[in-house]
């Protein structure tokens, strides 16, 4: 965030998708040093099972729509191995935004809650190819690709191919794979499973050690 220019003490909370290590590794920490209460679902809370250290937290239900600030959330179940996992849209006036990672299948339902957001922060985890024939161990590549791994490029091409309307304006592709994938990768990928009629937004990927642009919707 400093380097992005912005200040972590504006932030008003923290919501927690699922409780594997690579994302709630910093939230009791970061929950602590800027007083920002944490949202999760029980099932979530439960299976931190105390690594996250004292905080406060305030709990959702996935799929029910909770308010924070001047902000709509939709929390919406997600394919993947962990307790309850959840995505995120987040609807203010007439802008909504969606965040999906960690999710082995696009389903009818994340389908349903991704149509018509303004923005899009989506998994683009792997290409197939080189998670195939990596360094991972066999368990570790079937756990990847199945429907309660990780999306693709090829699985997230197809979804925006499915949802991309006029309202979209941006994608970021994120959680890539260091091991499995590349950023040029992805963006080849889903970028030529676009009609020119349907690539009327801009699309990046996110690198995981510095910031993207900031965008303003």
């Amino acid at each position: 965030m400093a380097a992005a220019g912005l200040d972590p003490a504006r932030l008003k909370a923290i919501l927690v998708s699922h409780e594997h290590r690579d994302h709630v590794a910093g939230v009791g920490v970061a929950a602590r040093m800027w007083n920002i209460p944490v949202y999760l679902n029980p099932s979530t809370l439960e299976a931190t099972n105390g690594i996250l250290g004292r905080f406060e937290h305030r709990l959702f239900s996935t799929g029910e729509e909770l308010v924070v600030g001047d902000l709509e959330i939709h929390p919406f179940s997600q394919s993947h191995d962990a307790a309850d996992p959840a995505g995120f849209t987040f609807r203010h006036k007439d802008a909504k935004i969606g965040v999906a990672t960690d999710l082995g299948a696009a389903t009818a339902l994340v389908r349903e809650h991704l149509a018509g957001c303004r923005a899009l922060v989506l998994e683009a985890n792997h290409d197939p190819d080189m998670l195939m024939n990596g360094p991972y161990p066999w368990h570790l590549k079937t756990r990847v690709r199945g429907r309660k791994g990780h999306l693709s490029n090829h699985d997230s091409a197809e979804l925006l191919v499915q949802i991309a309307d006029r309202d979209l304006r941006q994608v970021v592709l994120a959680h890539l794979s260091e091991v499995n994938n590349l950023p040029e990768l992805a963006l080849e990928c889903i970028g030529s499973a676009l009609t020119p009629s349907s690539r009327g937004f801009g699309l990046i990927a996110a690198c995981q050690r510095t910031p993207g642009p900031v965008f303003e919707l």
